[in-house]
């Protein structure tokens, strides 16, 4: 398959990503800072060429509907949008994944909380990967740290929310959202036509079938038993999901003494750190969390158990460090640096902190 190499924006490759794989439709809003993918979306006028369909809604609440309506249907469709935007979709989102149904929601962080600044953070990481909506349900999350990883976790997300039925959300901030990188692009993919969603998709609402059974889309179940049992297969998939799909990074992990355990742009912070770190003799190491749920306990759990001390990294007042506590289960003494609000960490102050850490 051709490859090509640009030059883009974070926002910019995720929009391009969507073109290419073969997205049917984006619907979304704009706000600070993933502005971009919609800038884009419209630039490229995809549906003159692909026929994907890319429609800026009257609000985060119609966007996160229209996705739903498309995703009945077998299509592979998306949104994004920054933090205060997310939590309008929230009501949708807990619908997607009751009626089980695939989508792709990107949420590029910003500082809160209310409507905050328009600079980076990591601050939905609880809303993200606990269920901001009702019920009890799951948000697949992927979580970039460059802009390539923007681009290829496109096709990775909607794979993955295909594979379980269920929405997937990709948790950047707005570090990744803006900065310009060079990105290996894919030759363009042609969307799904309708005999495919018919044969793969045998869930989706397609239309009346002479003779046919007739399909009905819903979140809706009045009988608790029923929906008890609805609830035991959902429950099912994210159990798979957690033994199939755990995807992180280990780096100088073999003879560290300590780790970094970040995600995202505070991971991409913690290698400089590192480096600073071993140029004083301190052996640390870095944990990088590539899906936030399914969090990778297991490999936390194995490489901070060999620990003398872990520093949990982010963008964030403590959030992501409940999980890594949990994996540990107070084997391994677990600290936390953050720099939040839309304050971006230094490497100097990262080193710092771990170095009064190990004191």
């Amino acid at each position: 398959m051709a490859k090509e190499l640009k030059l883009m924006k974070g926002n910019q490759a995720i929009a391009e990503a969507a073109i290419r794989c073969g997205c049917d439709g984006y619907f979304g809003y704009p706000i600070t800072p993933q502005s971009e993918v919609l800038e884009h979306l419209m630039a490229e006028r995809p549906y003159l060429t692909t026929g994907m369909v890319v429609l800026q809604a009257e609000s985060e609440l119609a966007s996160i509907n229209m996705v739903y309506a498309g995703a009945s249907c077998g299509k592979r469709v998306m949104t994004s949008s920054s933090s205060p935007g997310f939590s309008l979709m929230q009501e949708g989102l807990s619908y997607l994944a009751g009626a089980e149904l695939p989508a792709l929601c990107v949420n590029v962080v910003r500082g809160g909380p209310g409507l905050g600044t328009i600079q980076p953070s990591q601050s939905d990481y609880f809303q993200t990967t606990k269920g901001g909506g009702h019920g009890d349900y799951r948000l697949i999350t992927l979580a970039p740290a460059s802009v390539q990883e923007m681009y290829d976790f496109v096709e990775l997300g909607f794979d993955l929310a295909f594979k379980y039925r269920n929405p997937v959300a990709i948790l950047s901030d707005g570090v990744i959202g803006q900065v310009m990188e060079k990105v290996m692009v894919d030759d363009y993919k042609p969307r799904w036509d309708n005999e495919f969603i018919e044969k793969n998709c045998p869930w989706a609402a397609t239309g009346h079938r002479a003779g046919g059974r007739h399909t009905i889309v819903t979140s809706l179940e009045l009988e608790a038993l029923k929906q008890e049992a609805i609830n035991d297969r959902i429950q099912a998939k994210y159990r798979k999901c957690e033994e199939e799909d755990v995807r992180y990074e280990a780096i100088q992990c073999e003879d560290a003494d300590y780790i970094f355990v970040a995600y995202g742009s505070a991971a991409r912070i913690c290698m400089k750190a590192m480096e600073l770190a071993r140029a004083e003799g301190i052996k640390v190491g870095l944990v990088r969390p590539i899906t936030l749920w399914p969090f990778p306990i297991k490999a936390v759990a194995e490489i901070g158990g060999r620990m003398k001390k872990i520093l949990c990294v982010e963008m964030s007042a403590g959030q992501m460090i409940e999980d890594v506590k949990l994996a540990v289960n107070c084997n391994v003494p677990v600290e936390h640096f953050g720099r939040y609000g839309g304050v971006i960490p230094t490497p100097v102050e990262i080193a710092d902190a771990l170095k009064k850490m190990v004191k």
